[in-house]
């Protein structure tokens, strides 16, 4: 867990495949908080994040969404867009202690397997995918074409950020 600026963010490792160390926890924790930062959530918040394998996404990917399949990310947020926009606005007193935003829960096996297949590093997708899931917890989706395209563009200038241009 990490604690800045009154951000929380708790990892759970419930995969063996990846060996999860202390860089990349931090790492991650880093990436969940320059999502924060860029996206200007100035009050306590809170967060937790399950590293998985594709059997236990699959099933989770079943019960929530009906797809039977693994996948990279899925992402379960306490609000829509239009409450947290309304939670986090600067005349909102709703917030007395921590915001908690939701989870996300990531299959390593798949990170690993993409980043194969993207050419980039498996630190680089596993970023991708935890920066993917908050954006998502802040209530921003790609269904639609102009949604996409500002979500990859979120994605893109905080991966450039951290170091991580889509070329690595």
């Amino acid at each position: 867990m990490i604690s800045k600026q009154n951000t929380r963010v708790w990892i759970l490792n419930q995969q063996k495949k990846y060996k999860i160390d202390k860089r990349l926890k931090t790492f991650l924790q880093t990436a969940v908080l320059k999502v924060l930062e860029t996206e200007k959530v100035m009050i306590p918040t809170e967060l937790s994040m399950l590293l998985t394998d594709d059997s236990s996404i699959r099933d989770l990917n079943l019960e929530y969404r009906g797809k039977n399949r693994p996948t990279d990310v899925l992402s379960f947020p306490m609000y829509d867009r239009r409450e947290i926009e309304r939670i986090l606005s600067k005349d909102s007193t709703e917030v007395t202690g921590r915001l908690v935003l939701g989870d996300i829960v990531i299959s390593l096996e798949t990170a690993g397997r993409q980043a194969g297949e993207y050419g980039h590093s498996f630190e680089r997708e596993a970023g991708f995918l935890a920066v993917h899931g908050v954006l998502h917890l802040l209530g921003y989706d790609h269904i639609v074409e102009d949604q996409r395209e500002l979500m990859r563009g979120k994605e893109e200038e905080i991966l450039q950020s951290l170091g991580l241009a889509r070329d690595e």
